[in-house]
């Protein structure tokens, strides 16, 4: 079902730069051209040549893509006449697959830079809150071993004291 979807609007594409510069002729109907050459009835943008039975028909447009009824995919022509309906959509097919498979690798590979870039900026802000805590108790620890040997050497509990206790007797 997809494919009937995609395979339209995949050939429109393709083939609109190709069939821009044909014009088509107000008013002309397309059986007048069978029997005639691919590149004949192909003039007419409407036209989709058979090559099956050589015949020139108006494009079916409401279907999108020729019913067998009305020519069978291989020999189906519109555009151009070196290009089949059947080929065309397995080309189609084939870059699309190609293109979806290229965008998907690229994504893939940026999300992978991505994680090798290094640590986010949340990352570094913790690290950077985890060095300022060591780094202040640190200071808290100076500051305690000041304190505390200010209490010895006011109450004499130093080792320079040799009234101390702890003297070696």
């Amino acid at each position: 079902m997809v494919l009937r979807v995609l395979v339209p609007f995949v050939l429109v594409v393709f083939n609109l730069g190709l069939i821009v510069g044909q014009t088509a002729a107000p008013g002309s109907a397309c059986s007048v051209h069978s029997n005639t050459s691919c590149e004949v009835c192909l003039k007419n943008v409407s036209c989709l040549w058979c090559n099956s039975n050589k015949k020139c028909i108006d494009y079916p447009v409401k279907t999108i893509l020729p019913p067998r009824s009305l020519c069978e995919l291989p020999s189906a022509r519109w555009g151009v006449c070196w290009v089949d309906f059947q080929a065309l959509i397995i080309a189609m097919s084939m870059i699309l697959g190609a293109l979806l498979l290229a965008v998907l690798i690229c994504c893939c590979c940026c999300c992978r830079k991505k994680k090798v870039r290094g640590p986010d900026k949340t990352e570094e802000k913790i690290n950077r809150q985890n060095e300022q805590r060591k780094i202040r108790q640190e200071e808290r620890k100076v500051e305690m071993r000041v304190r505390h040997d200010e209490i010895r050497n006011k109450y004499g509990l130093t080792k320079e004291n040799p009234y101390s206790k702890f003297e070696n007797n």
